[in-house]
């Protein structure tokens, strides 16, 4: 007996003289990783620790596998690599052991990928585990299935998860319905395989299937329009919506499970769900919304507000009200519930109201008037995405029976505001007051309060637009004068565009370039309706031909002219204008410049980003020569005209006027009568004053053609190509987006990449980011094509509809001949 002893104690310390030792424990290594002071101390216990795992690994039969494996996913939620230890994983899950399987599946999901050969071996252990007997190594490869399921692998193992989706074991089916719906996200057309099995999840008694079930149903019917049509009829008599209206019903009066309450809520998360499927199935769908208009009546008024839980349900109910076909009184209620927001003391939820609002008030927009005092009070609030988001939604807001309270709030909100809102509500005040101003008068004082307060910040179009009014309101001419007089009193260093209106004879040392353009010219103007003083002018006017600046002088030169040799012209040339043409703005251009914030960006071409939106009236900037030809925007002035432009006009003065008949008589009769007075001013002609306007009219003609790059799902993107006479290399693009589909689309994004290395693209900014029904959003893109080279353009169109996030991308190969002139 004692030799038996004896040789057994002899084998039990030859195998441990063979085994290596016990490894550092989990624990022990987060504490001395953690023990680490430096970076390179801690890649020192890393790498040693690394290493032993490694040579471990080259043991058959390591007992110590599993706790390495542990140890060797902790080195890589550090950041370290780990890649070395998939295969370990793999014998971890084909070991009998649970504790192994659960190890070796984790090792699975955080260190296998498609890109790996492995990833490939482990399908048949993953089928072997769907098969076996124990539920929660079921669950472990439900889990792992889902996690890193590639598209092959998906539909290998397919047939076993909608198997185990009608399983007895309750555990069994809310993780293969998980599995499931992660499935469906990565191959969509194997979403009718599982339709048959999802059907019974709505009837479900257990909390856990019942949830996962509708999270299942929610990404089917967004994902799929066939599969939401057969949720409304073909299971018509599963009677979809009254069994998800009764759940609500019982979540809201009794409470489905008690353990599931948070905050005194009854579960929360199962009702959020709930009622985003509800809004999907009953969009664009009459029968439906009647049946869940009361449960959401119910739930709006039953919910509690004081806790953030509740505020969520609430906040889901009103996206179901506003986006189904629901009744009116549900949609003043929906309204209500966000005015309640804006006095909430989270800005989370002031912010997440004031983006609903914006939507909302499409759809109806006398309730969300109610609260406009609510929403002008936001625009004082100390966050900045709160006051921008007030503002955009004030300026929705706006109609004729309200412009004079808005526009008081607003004006007060543009004195205070800071910079960088400056400029688009400027512009926006100016549309406002374009669309709905009750008289002249009050539309010219709204106009010079802008001016004042934006300062350097006006756009461009709104000078343009005020000096076009003053133009057509002779009957407010001298009103005009007299209070721009008065508004120049004071400093205009920096209000240069108040300068530009007003200023005719106004000299100012601190006047920028442009300010200096418009005066000498309206003085060479004024030589014409002085009887006494030209001699004074023509001395001012030689004073500009040795100025610094090349724009300038040129102007003198030329315009002395005019007091010489060509004198007899002169008052045939600066004859009096007639009043220019009002350039209405389109029905939805208050909000046009609301959200005009591109975000475009191409790795492969050459996009740049205007921050002055074209328009219209910037042709009388044009026509009076104030246009600064290849100059860039003086220091003072750069805030607001920082990426606009420049225009370069190749036409001489002198050399246009040698080609005329000099012994012709000096009468009004020697000008082209080609042109009315409109075409002269249209934007198309919108050229140099004295040389295309008036001398070279009949010349001034652009091409122009229409086409069609994108039709779809009721969003219509049109091109409009045009080129101007002057610039020889350059195409105008005028993009059109039109919505004819009856949901609003938001969060709209054009974005165009055209090759680096032939063309130059400068896109820009969007009138609007929201599309109404039967609206339209407009972007200008103009392309330079020096090499003159056939046209190629990439474009990618982003946008929230009726059924989520949209993307399009396409390719305009097909541009016309135009584009190589």
């Amino acid at each position: 007996m004692a030799s038996i002893k004896q040789a057994f104690n002899e084998a039990v310390e030859r195998v441990s003289t063979v085994r290596m030792p016990a490894p550092t424990r989990l624990r022990d290594l987060i504490r001395q990783i953690r023990a680490a002071r430096t970076a390179a101390e801690e890649r020192t216990v890393v790498n040693k620790e690394c290493a032993y795992i490694r040579s471990t690994f080259r043991e058959e039969d390591s007992v110590w596998r599993c706790r390495n494996i542990a140890k060797l996913l902790y080195i890589h939620m550090l950041g370290y690599p780990a890649h070395f230890g998939q295969l370990e994983c793999l014998k971890l899950i084909a070991s009998p052991r649970f504790t192994d399987k659960r190890i070796g599946y984790l090792g699975a999901m955080l260190l296998l990928d498609e890109r790996q050969d492995v990833h490939l071996l482990i399908t048949n252990c993953l089928k072997n585990d769907l098969n076996s007997s124990t539920q929660f190594v079921i669950g472990l490869a439900l889990c792992t299935l889902g996690a890193i399921a590639s598209p092959e692998m998906a539909r290998d193992l397919a047939s076993e998860v909608e198997r185990l989706m009608k399983s007895a074991n309750a555990y069994i089916r809310k993780k293969a319905a998980l599995c499931a719906f992660r499935i469906i996200r990565r191959v969509p057309e194997l979403m009718e395989m599982f339709l048959p099995a999802t059907r019974s999840l709505i009837t479900e008694k257990n909390h856990g299937v019942l949830i996962t079930g509708v999270t299942l149903i929610t990404e089917m019917c967004e994902n799929s329009v066939d599969t939401l049509n057969h949720f409304k009829k073909e299971c018509g008599h599963r009677e979809i919506v009254p069994n998800l209206v009764r759940i609500l019903k019982n979540l809201i009066l009794a409470g489905y499970s008690p353990e599931h309450d948070v905050s005194g809520v009854s579960d929360p998360f199962l009702q959020v769900k709930i009622l985003r499927l509800l809004r999907i199935l009953g969009r664009n769908d009459i029968d439906a919304s009647e049946a869940m208009n009361d449960i959401l009546a119910q739930v709006a008024t039953n919910t509690e507000t004081s806790k953030n839980v509740g505020n969520t349900i609430l906040y889901e109910t009103v996206l179901s009200i506003m986006d189904i076909k629901s009744e009116s009184g549900l949609r003043v209620l929906a309204v209500n519930i966000l005015g309640r927001f804006l006095l909430n003391n989270d800005k989370n939820i002031r912010y997440v109201a004031l983006n609903t609002l914006l939507k909302t008030v499409y759809v109806d927009t006398s309730a969300v008037q109610r609260h406009r005092s609510t929403i002008l009070e936001c625009l004082k609030d100390p966050d900045v995405s709160i006051r921008r988001r007030a503002m955009e939604l004030s300026f929705a807001l706006v109609n004729s029976n309200n412009i004079r309270n808005m526009m008081k709030e607003l004006l007060l909100f543009l004195e205070r505001a800071d910079p960088e809102f400056k400029a688009q509500c400027s512009s926006n005040i100016v549309m406002s007051a374009e669309r709905f101003a009750p008289n002249k008068r009050w539309h010219l004082e709204t106009l010079f309060k802008v001016l004042v307060a934006a300062g350097n910040y006006v756009r461009d179009d709104v000078v343009a637009c005020t000096i076009q009014l003053i133009s057509e309101t002779q009957s407010q001419q001298s009103y005009a004068v007299s209070a721009l007089w008065r508004a120049l009193e004071k400093d205009t260093s920096d209000k240069q565009p108040l300068a530009q209106v007003a200023t005719w004879l106004l000299w100012n040392p601190q006047n920028t370039v442009v300010t200096k353009q418009y005066t000498l010219l309206s003085l060479t103007k004024l030589s014409t309706r002085f009887q006494k003083g030209n001699e004074k002018i023509r001395q001012i006017i030689d004073t500009f031909g040795s100025n610094l600046h090349i724009e300038l002088q040129q102007r003198g030169i030329e315009f002395s002219q005019l007091f010489r040799k060509y004198d007899h012209l002169r008052p045939a040339l600066l004859e009096r204008m007639p009043p220019m043409e009002t350039a209405r703005p389109q029905a939805n251009g208050i909000i046009g410049m609301v959200n005009g914030e591109p975000e475009s960006e191409e790795d492969k071409s050459s996009v740049l980003e205007a921050s002055t939106p074209p328009s219209d009236s910037s042709a009388l900037l044009d026509l009076l020569g104030t246009t600064d030809l290849g100059i860039t925007p003086s220091a003072s002035n750069k805030n607001s005209s920082a990426n606009s432009t420049t225009v370069v006009n190749n036409n001489d003065l002198l050399d246009l006027l040698g080609s005329l008949d000099l012994n012709a008589p000096t009468s009004t009769s020697t000008l082209p009568q080609a042109q009315t007075p409109s075409q002269i001013f249209s934007p198309t002609n919108a050229t140099n004053f004295l040389v295309d306007g008036l001398l070279n009219s009949s010349s001034v003609q652009n091409d122009t053609l229409s086409m069609i790059v994108l039709d779809k799902a009721g969003l219509k993107i049109t091109f409009r190509l045009e080129r101007p006479p002057d610039i020889a290399d350059l195409l105008i693009i005028n993009m059109s987006a039109q919505n004819s589909g009856n949901a609003i689309l938001t969060d709209f994004l054009f974005q165009a990449a055209v090759p680096k290395v032939t063309f130059q693209l400068q896109m820009l900014s969007p009138s609007s980011t929201v599309i109404p029904p039967s609206g339209q959003v407009s972007q200008v893109l103009k392309v330079t094509n020096i090499n003159k080279v056939p046209l190629r353009m990439r474009l990618r169109i982003s946008y929230t509809g009726p059924t989520g996030p949209v993307l399009e991308q396409t390719e305009v190969n097909n541009f016309p001949p135009l584009t190589l002139q």
